[in-house]
């Protein structure tokens, strides 16, 4: 004879409700996905110096432009003072992180919370200076140092003929001419006597898929044993190494998603940044460990000659 039931009991005998089921907490975390952050390929490091916090400047030298003259004899000399003006590199931007891992969480982990957070804040702090130093060539203040000759639909210092897009006016990109004006820009930046080495070109994903169904998916042009159809690399085009970023900055003109694509020489950028502060505290309003950290930065177009831009829509 089965005992009654207590009030407020569970039956657990009844078939399908109420079975056990154990819990087991997996020690493998799923793998965050991240946008590939390109600022330390494309731009230069060589005037970082010693950064301590935000506001801090770094001032650059330039070399002056010497003039040239014709000479008669006899005649008297033109004496020139050249103007040794400098750039400032301000460092006026910082970004930061701060999480806890409570105690509790922790006795319960078997995984070290506190370095996969940092790792993980690490990198979106790279996305966000990627897409800073990008937006601010494309939209901000140092939009004014781009040359008038790379840029536009009468790009070329010499040429003056070569036309990379403008807002109100913009380029489609295909597979068929991805690669003429590939060479174009080339051609703008040669025209400005741009060193090839160090060259770069950064394309949003749809215009490397192009390049792969253009004419350089045959391995003999690609200078490579196997097409970039089936390797999936692109590597360097016309001297230019090729950089794939989900951060290519864009906007609407006329209806069409245009996009703000920059190619260069690392001369013509340079970046600083430091990560001023990285510690490990205990909270004080509850039971846990606080990690935090604050990078700075700065970034500055330092020659507009080497950069040039197209613009474009698919």
């Amino acid at each position: 004879m089965s005992l009654p039931l207590q009030s407020g009991a569970v039956d657990y005998s009844s078939a399908g409700i109420g079975k056990f089921i154990p819990e087991i907490w997996s020690a493998k975390l799923v793998q965050n996905l991240y946008d590939a952050t390109i600022f330390g390929s494309i731009a230069n490091t060589d005037y970082e110096g010693e950064i301590k916090g935000m506001g801090n400047r770094v001032f650059i030298r330039t070399t002056p432009d010497i003039t040239i003259r014709s000479y008669q004899k006899g005649q008297n000399l033109v004496l020139e003072r050249p103007n040794k003006a400098s750039l400032t590199l301000t460092i006026d931007q910082g970004d930061y992180f701060s999480c806890v891992e409570d105690d509790v969480d922790k006795l319960q982990s078997d995984i070290n919370l506190l370095d996969t957070w940092s790792k993980d804040a690490s990198t979106r702090m790279k996305m966000k200076m990627d897409r800073a130093l990008l937006e601010a060539i494309a939209f901000g203040a140092q939009t004014a140092n781009l040359v008038a000759a790379n840029v536009g639909a009468t790009a070329g210092r010499i040429s003056g003929n070569i036309n990379l897009g403008a807002v109100g006016a913009p380029v489609q990109l295909t597979k068929v001419n991805v690669l003429d004006f590939i060479i174009n820009l080339g051609v703008v930046l040669d025209e400005q006597n741009v060193p090839e080495d160090n060259r770069w070109l950064i394309l949003p994903a749809w215009a490397c898929g192009m390049i792969k169904k253009s004419d350089l998916k045959d391995a003999s042009l690609a200078g490579d044993g196997q097409s970039i159809a089936r390797n999936g690399r692109i590597g360097m085009v016309d001297r230019f190494m090729i950089y794939m970023s989900n951060q290519v900055p864009s906007q609407l003109d006329s209806s069409l998603r245009c996009f703000h694509i920059f190619c260069g020489h690392k001369m013509g950028l340079t970046f600083a940044t430091q990560m001023t502060e990285m510690e490990s505290l205990r909270a004080e309003s509850t039971f846990g460990t606080i990690i935090r950290g604050l990078q700075v930065y700065g970034f500055q177009i330092t020659n507009g000659l080497t950069l040039a831009r197209l613009y474009a829509f698919q």
